[in-house]
């Protein structure tokens, strides 16, 4: 079995990274998950949060705001909805990701409340993960 497998992470505006990897930790909406080469199939949504991937002798790190994962025995991709590498995410921009998600939790009615305040967290730890306050 091979220790790396192709890892490409793009999002509507453009690709991000195309790269062999030995892990990618993924910020999935049922927990964070580790894939790694041999890893069973699956594909799962992302929360907001950080991921990480392992490569080449480096970590590299992307904020994600939600999106898409699907992961192979060969190979990762992550379809996210935005993506930000970690270190270029400023405070303003991270206090208007999190102005987007007051108002949508605002405007929510009362069966999407849940969902609006889940995703406010999951972005205010992120932030926090980050050194970033909202």
């Amino acid at each position: 079995m091979a220790d790396t497998m192709q890892f490409d992470l793009v999002s509507p505006e453009k690709n991000l990274a195309s790269l062999e990897a030995t892990e990618v930790q993924i910020p999935a909406a049922e927990g964070d998950l580790t894939a790694m080469a041999g890893h069973a199939p699956l594909i799962t949504t992302l929360r907001p949060g950080i991921l990480k991937i392992q490569g080449g002798g480096e970590t590299q790190a992307f904020a994600v705001t939600g999106g898409f994962a699907e992961v192979s025995s060969s190979a990762t991709s992550v379809l996210a909805e935005q993506a930000i590498p970690a270190s270029d995410l400023t405070q303003d921009a991270f206090a208007a990701l999190i102005a987007e998600a007051k108002e949508d939790r605002d405007q929510a009615s009362d069966t999407g409340r849940d969902v609006a305040d889940k995703r406010l967290n999951d972005l205010t730890a992120m932030g926090a993960e980050l050194g970033l306050s909202a």
